[in-house]
């Protein structure tokens, strides 16, 4: 406005930066304050705060009555997680007060509920929380000013139910033409269900093709978000990471000893929001020419604290020893390098977008594994000894009497 006296309305959070924004999880106390700069004294009705924490998804879907009559549902659902009211400024008498030209700064500080859901960004859906001050004034329109803050709720993989190892098992005729070609079967584990952004999966298999042609062995991270209101769901997969593994041919046997698959910076699961989730699962996939693709789908939780590096970590390793011994695959290394901490994988920059998603875009998937595979393939960075030797480590001594093979 022409005459308007307000040259700056902002709302600001302690520990902030240059570049980085604070991050807060349920428990924490939001502080900050709302900077209000005058050009010249200016009379003011109230200085007013609003805190607010949503989960909001809606989509729509194309329904038809009859052969000629179609309609659009749309499905729409909310739910408040934070709700906070505040007034920084109000005229003790009267209905307004004068304040003079200058800088002036209104604190504020509140408490955030114990338990929070991750801020998130969807095709369907959202987890936003953000900070309103208005400013009203007698005869001129109320002013504004929004702060987006970002929340991410800690997710412990330091558990029993997230250290426990995975495991599954399929096979599948492979059929042609109405005959049968031959069984394929897959068996795939993991040594736990909870890992962290940067860390590396060492996937192990085991792929047994019987039939009479080649098939191709693939494994993938996939996300899905699932959206959920008026008792309807609606899905959107993603994949985070691939591998592809070498065709086997037929009649023969493949095992993988620990192949690697590197979790990017993802957001982490989000398993207790009443209208949204995201999941995450490790597929491993046999591409049969011919017949439908053998799937095999293994739960996974990506979390924001990694292992411990004692107690659970040990006891992760212990696990891990006995999960490679059940494989045939020797003892595990004496050292395992530790996982990276959340922070130093997911930047402050990155999780502090403002009205973007806290976390970078996903590919598309369909679940066919058929899309280009962008996953960095590096080795095992521990690789297990062989299953045998054309070498006797320990040879007999020349001293020694050679056995009699007749007695």
């Amino acid at each position: 406005m022409l005459f308007d006296k307000v040259k700056a309305f902002v709302v600001q959070l302690d520990g902030a930066s240059a570049g980085a924004e604070p991050v807060f999880s349920g428990g924490q106390a939001v502080a900050g304050r709302v900077l209000l700069e005058l050009a010249g004294p200016a009379r003011v009705g109230a200085l007013k705060l609003r805190a607010r924490g949503r989960a909001h998804v809606h989509w729509t879907e194309s329904r038809s009555a009859g052969s000629s009559t179609a309609y659009t549902q749309s499905y729409s659902e909310r739910v408040e997680v934070v709700s906070h009211r505040a007034t920084l400024l109000a005229p003790d008498t009267g209905e307004t007060t004068t304040l003079p030209a200058g800088r002036h700064e209104f604190p504020f500080s509140f408490q955030l509920p114990p338990t929070l859901v991750t801020s998130f960004e969807g095709k369907h859906g959202s987890v936003r929380y953000c900070i309103k001050a208005t400013l009203h004034r007698p005869w001129v329109p109320a002013r504004r000013a929004r702060k987006v803050f970002t929340v991410i709720e800690p997710v412990d993989i330091n558990t029993p139910a997230l250290l426990a190892p995975q495991a599954g098992a399929l096979e599948k005729v492979a059929r042609s033409w109405y005959s049968n070609r031959g069984l394929v079967s897959l068996s795939a584990k993991i040594d736990r269900k909870g890992y962290t952004p940067g860390e590396v999966i060492p996937v192990f298999a085991e792929i047994d093709n019987g039939s009479t042609r080649p098939v191709l062995p693939r494994a993938a991270v996939v996300q899905t978000q699932t959206f959920m209101a008026r008792g309807a769901r609606k899905q959107k997969r993603a994949v985070v990471a691939s591998l592809a593994g070498e065709p086997v041919g037929p009649g023969r046997r493949a095992l993988w000893q620990g192949r690697a698959l590197r979790i990017p910076p993802v957001g982490p699961s989000i398993l207790h929001c009443r209208v949204l989730h995201v999941d995450y699962s490790l597929k491993v996939c046999v591409d049969i020419p011919g017949t439908s693709k053998l799937l095999l789908e293994l739960p996974l939780v990506i979390g924001t604290i990694p292992l411990h590096p004692f107690g659970s970590r040990s006891s992760s390793v212990g696990s891990h020893a006995s999960f490679l011994l059940d494989w045939g695959l020797g003892a595990p290394p004496e050292r395992p390098e530790a996982p990276p901490e959340y922070s130093e994988v997911v930047a402050d920059g990155e999780v502090a977008a403002v009205g973007q998603s806290s976390f970078p875009p996903l590919q598309d998937t369909d679940l066919s594994f058929e899309g280009p595979f962008f996953a960095y393939i590096q080795e095992f960075r521990y690789r297990p000894p062989p299953l045998y030797s054309e070498e006797d480590p320990n040879p007999p001594s020349e001293t020694m009497r050679p056995r009699c093979m007749t007695c």
